[in-house]
């Protein structure tokens, strides 16, 4: 929970300025800009992998605490665990998603650098 606390900010920062910077960047044709929009878009999928554990710890006490306070009977419990499992799958599947825009942006970077233009 404190990496993730840490990595706020450069996540934040790196939401609103990778696709600006690695957009303008590949719009002029400057690898340089693109590559530091790449570095800023690393500090989001950062903050998702470092989410993941705080969101499924999360979802385990969810479900401890509605067994042991009773808001939930028995025959309850296994469509809660369902619910609370499948919210949490929905930050694997954002980070799945955001790893694949981070690969497209690096390999479009990488083509930037390598081109002989």
């Amino acid at each position: 929970m404190q990496v993730r606390q840490r990595l706020v900010g450069p996540a934040s920062f790196g939401s609103n300025a990778a696709l600006l910077l690695s957009g303008i960047g590949f719009a002029i044709n400057a690898a340089g800009l693109a590559w530091l929009g790449v570095l800023a878009f690393l500090g989001v999928v950062l903050f998702q992998l470092v989410t993941l554990p705080v969101e499924f710890n999360a979802s385990t006490r969810a479900r401890v605490h509605l067994a042991t306070t009773g808001i939930i009977a028995g025959d309850e419990r296994d469509g809660v665990a369902k619910v609370l499992n499948a919210a949490a799958l929905t930050y694997v599947a954002a980070l799945i998603t955001s790893a694949l825009q981070l690969a497209y942006f690096v390999f479009r970077a990488a083509g930037m650098s390598g081109s002989d233009d």
